[in-house]
């Protein structure tokens, strides 16, 4: 399978005891740190003042304020990974004396950058591929104030498992969510691919027993960070949430089923994604050798490939993975676990396929929100005919389903262009994922609420066509609709959308339930399929296009 083949779920979606932070200031400013911040709109000037500094256990940190929200950007949480770290679990940062410069996003884990050629994908989506490097441990932060205790949203970026970033797309910015929502919101970067999943235990030993899942296991330690330092930035280290989108939402999953994270996890949301069959240690490490092999290493010489650039052991990653697994099942998910860049079930880090085998017991008492996209499959690329669309539907899942499909939708969504209505077929294969996920959920006598939504407003941009597509919803639970106006048009019913969405992630965060004034939303259930329509008219609504999902089903 080649490396374009290996992103198919997301990249061709998108293409196609903590000190106060007062303890560190100067006489006279640590008054003004404890008071909460004035909303302002996101309006006004930026400025560093030394109230913008806290306390860690590693040292002070100093960020900035912009429109009265406190910002910390690149914050370590681990040491370098690179050299001799690489494929170790993560260490923790090494002490520093001076206030640490908490102002730009830190590295991004090496990666396959975007090449920019879908022009129109790329204006909707408004990305940017920051830089990359090995010291990528790193963390942001928005508060409202270093004093309180508010709920802390930790966010995973998607990308699958081998690509993205915290600032990836503009939507991620949290200063949005510290300033109207009164929460503390939390971004990571961390390892991702063949740096963070490559079983190397017969090449290095036992200190490698977790290489095979250190890009999880960077993710326990960001959450560990974030519980014994959140308190000097505001927040409450027992009310944590993890949220995440596409390969983000698969994080999320993954981590509601590791041991380590019990007792650090409070909420979770999943948000177009989560579950996987993920492979077997056996399978995992039969797919290294192969890697080692094709790398010409010998026997426990870890330093050569520690040495070695990423490119090379990426692209020998990907040769083999290709080998193993052969072409993706275009018509869903692959029923058979896919080697390469993804967690492992090793029996040590992860001890079950989480949301895919079984609702895992160690987060019973989780709430749980999980919902999609209602275009999850818009590529701009893509504008077939009616006719062109039915062969493809007809290749994938026999004439009979396609014309049944064809028609199903046409007859939801009259107004929906074939364009557009094609980019929703894929969604029916998450509405599946999520409904056998809440199954998996509802098997837990006595389990936390599961909240289900679905995201279908559809934006104006591009002549209308796109829909709401994989990732259209991020700009309105960050409550971004004006930094990301190439998107969202920034329209009144946007920025109203996006204030109840971000309102709603932000109760789940505080209460557990994600119900406001005016929205009352109810748990779910694999029976009814309980779930809040996200729209200009916000609404609960049993099983959307549940008739058109059996279809694929059947």
């Amino acid at each position: 399978m080649t490396g374009r083949a290996m992103l198919f779920d997301r990249r061709q979606a998108l293409l196609a005891s903590s000190l106060g932070g007062a303890a560190a200031l100067l006489p006279g400013e640590a008054a003004a740190a404890a008071r909460p911040a004035r909303s302002s709109g996101g309006t006004g000037t930026c400025t560093t003042p030394r109230s913008a500094i806290a306390r860690t256990r590693y040292g002070l940190v100093r960020g900035y304020v912009a429109g009265d929200v406190f910002t910390f950007k690149g914050i370590p949480y681990g040491d370098d990974t690179g050299g001799e770290n690489r494929w170790l679990p993560a260490k923790p940062p090494r002490p520093w004396t001076d206030p640490y410069p908490a102002l730009a996003y830190g590295a991004n884990c090496p990666q396959t950058l975007h090449s920019f050629r879908a022009k129109e994908h790329t204006f909707l989506q408004q990305w940017t591929d920051g830089f990359l490097g090995e010291d990528m441990l790193k963390l942001n932060v928005w508060t409202p104030s270093l004093s309180g205790n508010r709920p802390v949203m930790v966010y995973f970026h998607g990308g699958g498992f081998a690509f993205g970033s915290s600032y990836e797309l503009a939507s991620h910015d949290g200063a949005q969510m510290a300033r109207h929502h009164d929460v503390v919101q939390v971004s990571i970067n961390h390892r991702l691919n063949v740096l963070g999943f490559l079983d190397l235990v017969e090449m290095g030993g036992d200190a490698y027993a977790e290489s095979v899942n250190v890009s999880m296991t960077d993710c326990i330690a960001a959450l560990r960070w974030v519980r014994e330092n959140i308190a000097a930035f505001g927040g409450n280290p027992d009310r944590i949430m993890i949220y995440g989108q596409s390969g983000g939402a698969s994080k999320v999953t993954t981590l509601m089923g590791m041991s380590s994270g019990k007792g650090i996890i409070h909420r979770a949301a999943a948000q177009s994604g989560g579950g996987g069959n993920i492979p077997s240690l056996e399978q995992s490490r039969d797919f290294s050798r192969r890697v080692i092999r094709e790398l010409g290493v010998r026997p426990r010489d870890m330093a050569a490939l520690q040495k070695m650039d990423w490119a090379t052991l990426f692209a020998a990653g990907n040769k083999v993975a290709e080998q193993i697994n052969g072409p993706r099942n275009a018509g869903g998910p692959s029923t058979t676990p896919r080697v390469g860049w993804n967690p492992t079930m090793d029996g040590r880090v992860i001890t079950v396929r989480s949301f895919f085998d079984a609702a895992p017991d160690m987060s019973r008492d989780v709430p749980l929100l999980i919902g999609n996209t209602s275009e999850e499959g818009m590529r701009f690329s893509s504008n077939p005919t009616e006719a062109e669309w039915r062969a493809e539907l007809a290749g994938q899942y026999g004439a009979q389903k396609a014309d049944a499909l064809i028609a199903r939708m046409k007859r939801d969504h009259p107004e929906k262009a074939i364009r557009t209505l094609s980019y929703g077929v894929s969604s029916l294969a998450y509405r599946n994922r999520i409904q056998s996920m809440v199954a998996l959920r509802d098997k837990q006598a006595g389990a936390a609420p599961t909240y289900q939504y679905l995201f279908q407003w559809q934006s104006p941009q591009l002549d209308g066509v796109a829909g709401a597509w994989h990732t259209a919803d991020l700009a309105f639970v960050f409550d971004n609709t004006a930094l990301c106006d190439q998107g969202t048009g920034n329209t009144p019913e946007a920025q109203k959308l996006a204030r109840t969405m971000a309102t709603a992630w932000a109760n789940f965060a505080r209460t557990g339930n994600p119900s406001q004034p005016g929205l009352n939303w109810t748990p779910t259930n694999a029976t009814r399929c309980q779930t809040m329509i996200f729209d200009n008219q916000c609404r609960m609504v049993d099983d959307p296009e549940g008739t058109a999902r059996r279809i694929i089903l059947t």
